[in-house]
């Protein structure tokens, strides 16, 4: 090992500038023995740095190699196994664990006992050793010497020494006395031996007299042992005094002890009184109620505002009683016990008593209503009364009845429902239901009245009322359905009785439908829609107050997901009598809202049908209307009953919405032309140019504006669609001329109302007018001058099949003769006349109502004066120098036009 140790700190070590302190053979454990060696090494420069360092011998054997390195401060625990048997196998956890054996346990001892010299030396942070000897970790390992060749600069072992004698530096002190001894001598550095002989000399002179010093303080030291003696003494005779004191106490100890014993028992007992008066004290002050208190229960008015105020004062009284937090043993008590029973059956008392009195409250004022109710509709009720006045007076007094006074009668009793509902939760469940009752029947009734009224006020007065079906008590209106079914008003005999109109959805005309009609109809929906929103609102405030339920931030529903609270699903839940929780709670009203406002959600779908049957135009007020109130609705409570059943409403009106639009699109194609009479403008271009003017007056600052933006796509592409069908179809007007007339109309249409959404529908719209314009003119015109166009065409010919222009003239049958020929039979007056029957077969193509027959002939004329110039350039070129010239010129043609047009 010492040669290996050599060859090691030789070859690896010295290099780097390290000295090798301690070596160890090991393999790893659990595997196949590989040898190796683990050093422990020190740097000779400052500062120290510690190593473990891990060498292993070359694949070829012939020198060793460094492997890997760890620093000490890295190792955290060094575990032995085993601190009493000898073990070979030793870990070292580094940042992971590696588990060694040693060739030989004395190896493994000095390695760890190394680690700990070098760990207790340079590093402040101390490393855990596990399952070491404490032996091993004090004294130097019995390790033999092994001595290192004299040819090296620094040995093994002499590091071993040199951790375990440490190098002691003078301190601060000791080495200002040393300057200033050697300051004091001349010759201290120059001559260290005299020095130093100096110094031996002045040692024995001090040792000298610190010897006579001693031998002179002897007398003085049996001076001072005398003195000790008799100080003890002293204390004796002390001891004996204090011991006749403690026998004299001793007596005097035991009447205190009695004394103290007294006294304690004493404080016990009035501390027992104290509590036992302040236990009385608690439950006289928190369970005891006032003789008032029992008699406002028991007797108290509950019709006053006095009576009620002293009652409600009373029960929060006997709640306080009641749920007062009793003490550890105070239920044991028999007064305690006989005071909760009366408590209780003071509290069933006044339940009983409240419950029945607010039951006959509600019947009151349930009564109350219904009798003004009744001589509000009194006369509509009386046989063979004129029934014409009644609707007059029905169709301005359109309002539901005010329900405020009941509610603040009611809203006195809000505390003493808070009490019941904590208190006795059956009692309160029952009035809810009562009321509920009570509440749906009386808003029921009011509620169809008023619906009643205002589709009379919808469909007309007597003659109307009598048209559509309106008998009965309270001006009911039965029996619409059917006869809205069979409503049915004929058309005029304009344009429109040839087709289907758009607007006679309901088998109405457009022409019995005023504008002053459609605006009565959009003001009663609005007075319907402003009347019941208040009426809901108010409502549910007063049951959220009345009940002291929470109303704000529940989770919104529909009707179809409320639950009949007939059918006892909160006595189920709350038989026990607790407080419904707050989310129940949030679920209770709007329960609640809907058994009571149960009518409102079909009459309105009722109401709906009507408006849509009499002119489905309805749908878009009604589309209009009612998003504007849904919207208003969720911002003031977007879970309340109102909101959700206008949201439910509103699904039908859009439903009904696009129905007209789906409607329209199918009469576009049901739409018919007369074989015998021009096209002229469509029935369904002029109808959607009606459509979208009123659309925008409705649907200005609309909330559903997306709505009829899709609508008008709809319906614009079904207009293009149809157009183009019928053109194809049409025997007597040419195609061009019904493309290019109604795309001019919806061109002009989307111009005058600029709908943002059918920019682009508007440039195709051009786009088709222009072409087809331009090929209307070109067929109409064809070939005026037919011969000579067929002359000048063969001229053409001769060009292109490589003949040069200015030799066509040598052509037999092309020749300057040839051309004179044609060209006289072409005078003036035949072009005027050709033209003249032209602008009559124009006129016939084209109708009256869209006036393009001077645009068209515009445009016909220009394509005549193309041609002409088209004819001369040709004659030019071919015919150089020959002096032949049309027999009229481009001014003839244009007064030949303009005449034409001033005559007709």
């Amino acid at each position: 090992m010492t040669a290996i140790k050599h060859a090691l700190q030789r070859d690896i070590f010295t290099p780097n500038d390290e000295r090798l302190l301690s070596i160890v053979n090991v393999c790893k454990a659990g595997k196949k023995k590989k040898n190796c060696f683990l050093c422990a090494t020190v740097t000779t420069e400052r500062p120290v740095q510690v190593k473990v360092v891990k060498v292993k011998k070359s694949d070829k054997g012939d020198f060793y190699k460094r492997q890997i390195a760890w620093a000490l401060r890295d190792l955290a625990v060094v575990d032995a196994k085993d601190a009493i048997k000898e073990n070979p196998e030793f870990d070292l956890h580094f940042e992971k664990i590696y588990k060694w054996v040693a060739s030989s346990t004395a190896e493994k001892n000095a390695f760890i006992s190394c680690i700990w010299k070098l760990n207790q030396r340079y590093l402040r942070k101390k490393i855990d050793f596990v399952n070491v000897s404490s032996q091993l970790l004090e004294e130097l390992p019995k390790v033999a010497e092994e001595s290192v060749p004299s040819g090296e600069n620094q040995s093994v072992t002499g590091g071993d020494e040199e951790v375990v004698d440490e190098y002691q530096e003078l301190n601060a002190r000791e080495e200002q006395d040393i300057e200033i001894m050697m300051e004091g001598c001349e010759y201290a550095i120059s001559n260290a031996e005299a020095f130093a002989e100096k110094l031996s000399r002045e040692l024995q002179v001090l040792d000298g007299a610190n010897i006579q010093s001693i031998m002179a303080s002897e007398k003085q030291v049996n001076i001072l042992m005398k003195l000790l003696d008799e100080a003890l003494k002293e204390v004796d005779q002390i001891e004996l005094k204090l011991s006749s004191y403690e026998e004299m106490l001793q007596s005097v100890k035991e009447q205190m002890d009695q004394i103290s014993e007294s006294n304690h028992l004493i404080h016990l007992s009035n501390t027992n009184n104290v509590k036992l008066l302040s236990e009385i004290e608690f439950l006289v002050n928190h369970m005891d109620l006032a003789k008032g208190h029992i008699k406002a229960l028991q007797e108290g008015d509950l019709a006053s505002s006095r009576g009620i105020e002293a009652c409600t004062n009373a029960a929060d009284a006997l709640l306080q009683c009641m749920n007062v937090a009793l003490r550890p043993g105070h239920d044991m008590l028999l007064a305690v016990k006989q005071q909760q029973q009366r408590f209780s059956d003071l509290r069933e008392l006044f339940a009983r008593r409240l419950a029945s009195h607010l039951n006959n409250v509600f019947v009151q004022q349930f009564t109350q209503a219904l009798l003004q109710l009744y001589n509000r509709s009194y006369f509509l009720s009386v046989p063979g009364h004129d029934q014409s006045s009644t609707l007059a007076q029905h169709s301005v007094e359109l309002t539901l009845p005010n329900h405020h006074p009941f509610h603040r009668d009611l809203l006195r009793y809000a505390k003493l429902m808070e009490w019941l509902k904590s208190t006795d939760y059956g009692k309160y469940e029952g009035l809810t239901k009562n009321y509920m009752d009570y509440l749906s029947r009386l808003y029921e009734r009011e509620i169809k009245d008023f619906f009643e009224v205002a589709k009379i006020k919808m469909t007309g007065t007597t003659k109307e009322s009598k048209k559509f079906g309106l008998h009965g008590s309270s001006g009911k209106l039965t029996g619409s359905t059917s006869s809205l079914n069979k409503l049915s008003v004929q058309s005029s005999g304009n344009r429109r009785s040839q087709s289907s109109s758009l607007l006679d959805m309901g088998n109405m005309s457009a022409s019995d439908l005023d504008v002053a009609d459609r605006t009565k109809f959009d003001k009663i929906f609005e007075q319907v829609l402003s009347e019941l929103e208040p009426l809901c609102l108010a409502e549910q405030d007063f049951i959220s107050k009345f009940f002291k339920l929470q109303q704000h931030q529940s989770m919104p529903g529909t009707m179809a997901e409320a639950e009949d609270l007939d059918g006892g699903t909160l006595s189920r839940q709350h038989n026990c009598g607790t407080p419904l929780p707050v989310s129940s709670e949030k679920d209770m009203i709007r329960q609640m809202m809907i058994k009571i406002f149960r009518c409102i959600e079909p009459e309105l779908n009722n109401l709906i049908a009507l408006g849509d049957k009499i002119d489905s135009f309805n749908s878009l007020y009604m589309l209009v209307k009612m998003s504007h109130h849904v919207w208003t609705a969720q911002n003031v409570d977007p879970a309340s009953f109102l909101s959700t059943t206008l949201g439910n409403v509103l699904v039908t009106v859009k439903r009904n919405f696009d129905k007209c639009i789906s409607n329209q699109i199918r009469q576009m194609e049901e739409v018919k032309i007369s074989k015998k009479s021009k096209v002229g403008i469509l029935p369904f271009v002029a109808e959607f140019e009606e459509f979208a003017g009123l659309a925008e007056s409705i649907f200005k600052n609309a909330e559903r504006r997306g709505d009829l933006d899709k609508a008008y796509t709809k319906l614009i592409r079904g207009v293009f669609v149809n157009v183009e069908k019928v053109a194809n179809e049409s025997q007597k007007t040419p195609r061009d001329v019904v493309m290019m007339e109604n795309f001019h109309h919806i061109f002009a249409t989307l111009s005058r109302l600029k709908i943002s959404c059918l920019e682009a529908e508007k440039k195709e719209a051009k786009q088709k007018y222009t072409d087809h314009l331009q090929s209307y003119v070109i067929y109409s015109l064809g070939q005026p001058l037919e011969k000579l166009n067929h002359f000048f065409e063969g001229v053409e010919a001769r060009v292109a099949q490589g003949i040069r222009e200015e030799e066509v003239s040598y052509q037999l049958a092309f020749n300057k003769q040839e051309l004179r020929k044609v060209i006289k039979e072409y005078p003036g007056k035949e072009v005027k006349k050709g033209l003249d029957n032209l602008y009559k077969k124009v006129d016939k193509h084209l109708c009256e109502e869209e006036n393009l027959l001077q645009v068209v002939w515009h445009s016909m004329q220009d394509e005549f004066i193309r041609q002409y110039k088209h004819f001369e350039g040709l004659i030019a070129r071919c015919y150089p120098g020959s002096g032949v010239t049309m027999e009229f010129t481009i001014q003839d043609i244009l007064d030949y036009c303009s005449s034409i047009a001033q005559s007709h």
